[in-house]
């Protein structure tokens, strides 16, 4: 605050719209009124060149939040004069900061100034005193210049004489362009000294930091799906942490994308957004592929949970992909991100190149919390390591698939190769991809090693067979038993009849005896009474007589 600023670089970096951008936003955002004074653009070149940025600056000026003056001078009028100072310009820029009470004050260019002039210390002199009259009106200012031969300006002085300096630079390797910014100077404060990438579009300029200072992350227990079934049992069951990052590399038509696309198709499923960089691939193509193993991402890219960015990587440099990237993401807020296949940038970077630049990403991401996928793309399947450009050490969990060619055939298969701070499978599964989407299957382990494919199935064929076959005569014996059950079963049930029988008989036979006792006892017992009912008789007679 209240200190100038000088911000150099060649043509095309950038210099006067940073400029503006800092003049408008200031207006607008933080309510500090700006006036921005041009010595080469006049005020309607200006208004026209910045409103493809949404810039009105017609209206600010109606508003008296900004004013723009477009101040000409003449070579040879400086040639006739033979002294020179600022103080006409102190007059007409001090009128214009009193006229809106500016706190935001932009000079382009400087170089304008003192066109013409040799004499080097009436150019210091006048710097220093421009410099320390804006001081003294209290703005923050920013003065533009140009980049001299070997030199940070075309003078050499005003770097000296500025607190702070910017230098851009649009820098061109291998036939691509980046825009680079570099503080190079910063009195009183601590400040990154690396290089910038920043990106130049509908919004304006974006700026990104390189590198991450600090490894102090937070982190997250949350588990999300894969959603394939068979691969989170593989992972304990619950799927991958979020907020991880994942490498899934192999061969050429290995199933990579596919792999990507089911975790994208499951991460909407949970109502979550997901962005897809892709760089192989249009969006309608992939989701036409997709369609063909049972997802439809169509309807989350109409439901605003998908989100596909799709571009050849020739397209801008590493770093401005990467300021992309991030703008993207800044804009969309996605749980997870996809960037298919992370290989392609090797052609616009060496592999070193693209190595820093995907750390920056995974350091950026995992601040935010959002989960990353990467897929790669292996050469060889004998030298599995030579794709993965140099972040398979840097990942959370790293999936391989390849091909297994046996039996005239080739088959997928997929294993972990890690996955930290989780249990996991270290077995190798028979990778399918069908019409019903995606699956894993155990290989079968034969007497000559690992059967996939055909052999697989002609394993388990043989197998069935056997236990069908095993199935079949155990049931053979079962009814052969059951027949020999009921046989013993009818024996006892004869003899226990039979034995109902003779029991009968016997109790029927125990039964007579006892009648036959009771009716002998019976008229035994008649035959006394009888008897001894004739002898009273008897008596009785003898007595009557």
């Amino acid at each position: 605050m209240g200190r100038p600023t000088l911000v150099c670089g060649g043509p095309g970096c950038g210099k006067t719209l940073l400029s503006i951008q800092f003049i408008v936003k200031g207006a607008i955002e933080f309510n500090e009124p700006g006036v921005f004074m041009a010595f080469e653009e006049k005020a309607e070149e200006l208004t026209m060149n910045v409103a493809s940025l949404g810039f009105d600056l017609a209206k600010l000026q109606k508003d008296k939040k900004i004013r723009v003056d477009h101040v000409h001078i003449d070579r040879s009028e400086i040639e006739e004069t033979g002294e020179y100072d600022l103080d006409g310009l102190f007059i007409r820029l001090g009128f214009a900061i009193d006229s809106i009470g500016a706190k935001r004050v932009v000079l382009d260019t400087i170089e304008n100034l003192f066109t013409g002039l040799t004499n080097q210390t009436i150019i210091r002199t006048e710097l220093r005193r421009l410099f320390g009259w804006l001081k003294k009106k209290g703005v923050t200012a920013i003065i533009t210049g140009e980049r001299g031969e070997g030199l940070l300006t075309r003078h050499g002085l005003e770097e000296y004489v500025s607190d702070c300096v910017i230098l851009l630079d649009n820098r061109v390797t291998n036939q691509i362009a980046t825009r680079l910014l570099r503080i190079v100077k910063y009195r009183g404060s601590i400040h990154g000294t690396n290089e910038y990438p920043f990106l130049i579009d509908e919004d304006g300029i974006s700026v990104l930091p390189v590198t991450s200072l600090k490894l102090a992350n937070n982190v997250s227990s949350e588990r999300v799906s894969t959603g394939i079934p068979a691969l989170d049992n593989m992972l304990g069951g619950k799927g991958f942490f979020r907020g991880s990052s994942i490498l899934v590399s192999g061969t050429a038509g290995t199933g990579k994308t596919s792999i990507a696309g089911y975790f994208a198709n499951e991460t909407c499923r949970r109502k979550e957004r997901c962005v897809y960089f892709a760089f192989e691939e249009s969006p309608r193509q992939i989701m036409r592929n997709m369609k063909s193993i049972g997802i439809n991402l169509q309807e989350h890219v109409n439901n605003n949970l998908l989100h596909f960015h799709a571009s050849r990587p020739t397209l801008n440099g590493l770093e401005m992909h990467l300021v992309s990237i991030h703008k993207v993401i800044k804009q969309f807020k996605p749980k997870v991100v996809v960037l298919d296949p992370i290989t392609n940038l090797v052609t616009i970077g060496s592999v070193s190149e693209v190595k820093s630049m995907l750390i920056r990403m995974i350091d950026f991401l995992q601040e935010e919390q959002i989960t990353v996928l990467f897929t790669a793309l292996t050469l060889s399947s004998s030298n599995i390591e030579q794709a993965d450009e140099g972040v398979s050490s840097l990942v959370d969990a790293w999936l391989m698939v390849r091909d297994i060619e046996a039996n005239g055939e080739r088959n997928r298969g997929l294993y972990i190769m890690k996955s930290r701070g989780m249990k996991h499978s270290n077995q190798v599964r028979e990778f399918i991809i069908s019409d019903d989407g995606l699956d894993l299957v155990d290989v079968f382990l034969g007497d000559s090693g690992v059967l996939i494919g055909s052999a697989r199935e002609e394993q388990e064929l043989i197998k069935k067979t056997g236990v069908a076959l095993r199935t079949n005569a155990l049931n053979r014996k079962d009814r052969e038993i059951q027949r020999k059950e009921m046989v013993l079963q009818a024996k006892i049930a004869g003899l226990k009849e039979e034995f109902e029988s003779l029991q009968d008989e016997l109790n029927n036979t125990f039964i007579e005896e006892n009648l036959k006792k009771e009716i002998l006892e019976q008229n035994r017992q008649e035959l006394l009474e009888k008897r001894h009912n004739s002898s009273l008789k008897k008596n009785a007679t003898k007595r009557t007589k």
